[in-house]
């Protein structure tokens, strides 16, 4: 049986200090696998991949399709053409509001989005139906968390042109039934879209057993290098979309006046590549399958089970999404009586307790719960019981700092 201490000599970082990591939801830490593979690639392969002849060129391009091949079987893709390596899951969700949305929506048409989506997955509508003249309109979760049956039929018409949900909400940690979602949206003709960035770290993903028709998600989010993402599309909606970028690699042949783009997926990715980050990707995704997802969402379950009950003892604490620890992915977002969010995380990081604090990306949200900004804590499978003991004894002791008598 495997425990966090198995893994947690993987991870340089974390043996520096007595530091206690939980911000795992904005970043997770990497592993020296993911760290050598960089640096082998750029110690013995380092040369443009897809554009040159010679060994190191051949070598680059072969490690860049390896990876995108990892990746596409990762997320269940039916091919390699439909994986297009992008910076992150902001960026691919940009790709597809500008390269499907503007050309797919139309005035009076409608994009349907949740309150409790990230920013990335709100901007980019906002865009799109500002310019196309179009609606968007907002499923809202109950006290839960959780987006009913009623709540998406009622706001998923025959208007619905886009649907975009977030599989895992980074605020409450709630898992969305983005599979029963999609399969109304496209009885109403829509196009369905999901950002995975807090999905894709702990849970099994299959885009088309999910049903949907995108899927994003960020590389160091789940032990991977920042700077490289990934987006699914469907090979048939990939193939009838404009480039978002243009330039160096995504073209077929340029004269004076024309130009004919290359074929998928290098139709999406103009430039120079971020060759070292696509293959830190492919040796995150190795580890994470090494790890794997039984004992990741065991060790969290057990995590966020012992934080909420030590939190529930705080009577000044209030604990946003499911009461149900199990429907929290890690995630336990809070706020203090009297003490604000960025005050909590200031004077835990004096005790070496790295927890975010603010809106999250997330401020339709915050809006909805009547909340300004929170605290929020996140665990992963490197996580121990330990930290999360000492994670609530620190906590327990910042009203007194902040000067009130408890």
């Amino acid at each position: 049986m495997s425990r966090p201490e198995d893994f947690r000599k993987d991870f340089p970082i974390l043996s520096k200090g007595d530091y206690i990591y939980f911000d795992n939801a904005a970043t997770s830490q990497r592993p020296n696998e993911v760290v050598d593979v960089i640096k082998d690639f750029y110690e013995n392969s380092n040369a443009n991949p897809l554009r040159g002849l010679y060994d190191w060129s051949v070598d680059a391009t072969e490690r860049y399709e390896n990876a995108r091949k990892t990746v596409a079987d990762f997320i269940g893709a039916a091919s390699t053409e439909e994986i297009i390596f992008t910076r992150n899951t902001t960026e691919s969700l940009n790709l597809v509001a500008y390269s499907y949305g503007l050309d797919n929506v139309g005035e009076g048409d409608e994009v349907v989005i949740s309150v409790m989506e990230h920013h990335s997955n709100i901007l980019p509508w906002q865009m799109v139906t500002k310019q196309k003249k179009a609606k968007l309109v907002f499923l809202e979760p109950d006290e839960e968390g959780v987006i009913t049956e009623a709540e998406y039929k009622s706001k998923i018409t025959d208007k619905a042109k886009i649907v975009s949900i977030g599989h895992v909400s980074n605020v409450f940690g709630i898992t969305n039934p983005v599979k029963e979602i999609a399969a109304y949206a496209h009885e109403k003709g829509a196009t369905v879209v999901v950002d995975g960035a807090q999905a894709a770290p702990h849970i099994p993903v299959d885009v088309k057993e999910i049903g949907a028709d995108f899927y994003a998600f960020s590389g160091h989010k789940l032990m991977g290098p920042m700077g490289i993402g990934a987006l699914y599309g469907r090979k048939e909606l990939l193939e009838k979309m404009r480039p978002f970028l243009t330039g160096g690699e995504m073209i077929e042949y340029v004269t004076r006046e024309d130009a004919t783009y290359a074929e998928l997926p290098h139709k999406f990715e103009a430039g120079t590549v971020n060759a070292a980050g696509a293959v830190g990707l492919e040796a995150a995704i190795r580890y994470l399958q090494k790890v794997g997802f039984d004992f990741i969402a065991e060790q969290e379950h057990k995590l966020t089970v012992r934080m909420m009950e030590g939190m529930k003892k705080l009577p000044y604490i209030k604990i946003y999404g499911s009461s149900d620890p199990a429907k929290h992915s890690g995630i336990v977002t809070f706020t203090m009586e009297g003490v604000h969010p960025h005050d909590i995380s200031s004077v835990l990081n004096d005790d070496h307790v790295c927890v975010r604090a603010g809106h999250h990306c997330a401020q339709p949200l915050m809006q909805f719960i009547g909340a300004g900004s929170t605290a929020r804590a996140s665990v992963y499978f490197y996580n121990t019981e330990e930290e999360v003991d000492r994670f609530l004894d620190h906590l327990a002791k910042v009203r007194s700092v902040m000067g009130y008598e408890d």
